[in-house]
């Protein structure tokens, strides 16, 4: 059983390039699986492994300036989530392309608990933050979908809503928060009258939320092997497609479009022959591979 810790924090860390080599070290020394990336801003990460791992990576994140209070979220996996393990060096912890101050200007924290109440607020305006294909697997009742492919494209739309509306209570939400913290720190500056975002995103939710009590329809995509996660952060019933990665419901895996390895109903038609060959011999290649580590 895998533990998975993900977390974030904006901070500032002018020296972020010299805590890449310790941090790697350390992962690789308890046998940890994931990916950190770090930045002047800050750090964003989602790693996997035993709980004596987990627990020695985040002591060791929380020496770094600024985040001693760094706070993180757990699941379990029984498979790893991830291939190998990967400290990176960023411009961004996540990539907006506009320079926004996330750890002074953010919007206001909602705790999991209280949510519900404030996206059933009439005058509330609830932002779905994340890409397109991402609110297509699940999202909270009644919030908007900018149809984003990329969070680079969240500003533009920002700046058109804040420019046609009367500048209305704002709630936005995201996978993990992170995204939400730059997006509100960005709408802030547009001169919203107020400014709201879940903390902890929605794994948080799904963790803290009974289903019960639950405004959340369908799955939350995440970006690992597991592809989807339901309440309680269990495993999904989306798989992913191996070609353009996007996720692929139970429904679609009968879609005449989807292959496995090869193609889905979301990018059947942005390969060729060629591409469709090469994509079948890598599959038939992953396959062998796979039989002959059960052998």
């Amino acid at each position: 059983m895998y533990t998975i810790a993900a977390f974030y924090q904006f901070a500032r860390l002018p020296e972020y390039a010299a805590y890449r080599a310790p941090l790697l070290a350390e992962a690789r020394a308890h046998g940890l699986c994931g990916s950190i990336l770090l930045a002047a801003e800050g750090m964003n990460g989602t790693v996997a492994g035993t709980r004596v791992g987990i627990d020695a990576i985040l002591a060791l994140l929380r020496t770094l300036p600024g985040c001693a209070g760094l706070e993180h979220k757990e699941s379990v996996s029984v498979e790893p989530p991830f291939l190998r393990m990967k400290v990176r060096l960023k411009n961004e912890i996540v990539t907006m392309g506009i320079d926004v101050d996330a750890q002074e200007g953010a919007g206001t924290y909602v705790e999991p608990k209280e949510w519900n109440a404030l996206i059933c607020d009439p005058d509330v305006v609830v932002i779905d933050a994340r890409n397109a294909y991402e609110v297509e697997v699940g999202s909270f009742q009644g919030a908007i979908d900018p149809k984003t492919e990329s969070f680079g494209e969240l500003p533009g739309w920002l700046d058109q809503m804040a420019r046609s509306s009367n500048k209305k209570k704002v709630a936005m939400y995201c996978t993990g928060g992170i995204r939400c913290e730059k997006a509100t720190a960005y709408a802030m500056g547009l001169g919203f009258d107020e400014v709201y975002h879940l903390k902890g995103g929605i794994l948080k939710y799904l963790e803290e939320v009974a289903p019960q009590d639950s405004k959340w329809n369908g799955e939350c995509y995440v970006f690992d092997r597991r592809v989807t996660v339901g309440h309680g952060v269990s495993p999904g019933s989306y798989i992913a497609c191996n070609a353009c990665g996007k996720p692929v419901s139970p429904a679609n895996v009968g879609h005449p479009d989807f292959e496995p390895g090869v193609s889905c109903a979301s990018c059947n038609s942005d390969y060729n022959e060629d591409d469709r060959r090469r994509f079948r011999e890598r599959q038939a290649q992953s396959e062998r591979d796979g039989k002959q580590g059960a052998g």
